[in-house]
């Protein structure tokens, strides 16, 4: 019984059977070659798509994340009644805080009044820093809403397309009455002297020529003086 089933087993594999073993491996080696190559079809299309994004794509798709998890906590905070900032600052070493502060003096320094011009500079940095953070998300609903309509063009109505929400006008109200309030300080009437010098044309001219005098009069006056005096060259 032994022998008979050791010879069953040795029994050599017929020509077909040989044939349908290769075409198994044989299938096995296409569908592997296959998936490597879609694999690497991929992979290369992949790398061409990152090697056409900016240098600091990564950078500033980090720090546009870190932005929109600040906001959704500040608006968490203000929901439940907290101060962010101080909550935030409680969440850090007096190093760091020091350190924050000190960089933030530095990105946007007050120096002053110089010109119109570097004053309106201020506030535009100042309204764009205060913008909420983009959502990735409702920008990709609002870009398939509209459709070509999202870029707006010569041609392109969006007039009544687009509603407002509320808390973007009540954001806005907010800004327009912080401005007027602010400028309502800085534009009090101060107290008249009589015996000052009247160097002047009128109220704002006043102002302005205070300011110029405030930055730059120690470095004039001994030509101001001068030209009193008439020996000015």
């Amino acid at each position: 019984m032994s022998t008979a089933g050791t010879s069953s087993a040795e029994t050599p594999m017929t020509f077909a059977e040989k044939q349908a073993e290769r075409m198994k491996r044989l299938r096995s080696l296409h569908s592997a070659r296959n998936e490597a190559r879609t694999h690497n079809h991929q992979e290369v299309v992949a790398e061409e798509a990152r090697n056409k994004l900016p240098a600091n794509y990564d950078a500033k798709k980090r720090q546009a994340e870190w932005l929109l998890d600040d906001q959704n906590k500040r608006e968490e905070a203000t929901k439940q009644g907290k101060d962010y900032d101080r909550v935030k600052l409680l969440s850090i070493s007096a190093i760091e805080a020091e350190r924050l502060e000190r960089k933030k003096k530095k990105k946007n320094p007050d120096q002053g009044f110089s010109t119109y011009e570097q004053a309106t500079v201020r506030q535009y940095n100042r309204l764009v820093k205060n913008m909420p953070t983009m959502d990735p998300e409702q920008y990709e609903k609002q870009k398939q809403k509209y459709g070509d309509a999202f870029y707006g063009g010569q041609n392109v109505i969006i007039h009544g397309m687009h509603e407002d929400r509320k808390e973007a006008i009540d954001k806005m109200v907010n800004d327009i009455e912080g401005q007027i309030s602010k400028r309502a300080k800085y534009s009090r009437r101060r107290t008249h002297n009589d015996d000052a010098d009247i160097d002047y044309i009128n109220e704002r001219n006043a102002k302005f020529n205070k300011k110029l005098e405030r930055f730059y009069g120690e470095h004039t006056a001994e030509i101001k003086q001068n030209l009193e005096r008439g020996t000015a060259i």
